[in-house]
């Protein structure tokens, strides 16, 4: 379970730079191979085009803007995603209401049983 993501490629969309850390904290510790942080859309948007990615976690409000394009984005290229906020409401995560959500702040254990769930694809 400690290295639940070993050699993967993570994308961390978020705009306050301390959660950006925090969780890049918590993706180390899961053994990620790389972790990319974009705090616009897009900066997220450049780098999904550019990189691939195994995994994302998206805050559902960048700034005031929300990230509809970034998930549309990640959803085309099938990488399975969470969102992560502290907005209650489903209207900011339209069109991927089924995604998981993370709510913040959240604990290191909250954000392992949510990667679990996304059934990542192993590494070939």
């Amino acid at each position: 379970m400690d290295k639940l993501l070993c050699g993967r490629r993570a994308l961390v969309v978020e705009d306050e730079m301390l959660i950006v850390m925090m969780v890049e904290d918590m993706l180390a510790d899961l053994g990620c191979e790389s972790v990319t942080s974009a705090a616009t859309v897009e900066k997220a948007l450049v780098l999904i085009e550019a990189q691939a990615f195994d995994v994302a976690l998206l805050d559902a409000n960048l700034d005031g803007n929300d990230s509809h394009a970034v998930a549309d984005a990640l959803a085309a290229r099938r990488v399975p995603f969470v969102y992560a906020t502290g907005n209650t409401g489903h209207d900011l995560r339209s069109g991927h209401s089924e995604r998981p959500v993370l709510r913040k702040p959240f604990k290191f254990e909250e954000l392992v049983a949510m990667l679990i769930r996304l059934e990542i694809a192993p590494i070939e």
